[in-house]
């Protein structure tokens, strides 16, 4: 199975800054795209920031030019660098990676992690 452990959520003031983490683990064929989601309470998930494998990426209009998403292929990790912190960033964020899992005939399937809450205090 393909784990993702997320670290880096916690508490902050608004305009700091925090850096989220999440690290695929498990047998894993390959990687394709890896982002963050988050979901803030009362409201819908939401795609936050996106890395394809090829490193092109896609960002949320409320977060372009605060946050940069990026990868790291050997540690099979994706990084979002949230800067400029709002109250309204406040959430609970979910790494989401599209992966091939071994198997006969590997498939793309989407895996999620547990979520890390991010709170930002006004």
């Amino acid at each position: 199975q393909v784990q993702l452990v997320e670290s880096g959520g916690g508490l902050v003031q608004a305009g700091g800054s925090l850096r989220l983490s999440c690290a695929a683990s498990g047998m894993i064929f390959s990687i394709n795209a890896m982002g963050w989601y988050r979901q803030a309470p009362g409201k819908q998930r939401e795609l936050v920031a996106r890395i394809s494998s090829g490193d092109s990426t896609n960002y949320a209009d409320s977060v372009k030019g605060r946050f940069t998403i990026s990868r790291d292929n050997a540690k099979k990790t994706v990084y979002l660098q949230m800067n400029s912190l709002k109250y309204e960033d406040t959430a609970v964020y979910y790494c989401h990676v599209v992966a091939k899992e071994v198997a006969i005939v590997p498939k793309s399937r989407d895996y999620w992690g547990q979520g890390t809450q991010v709170t930002v205090s006004s």
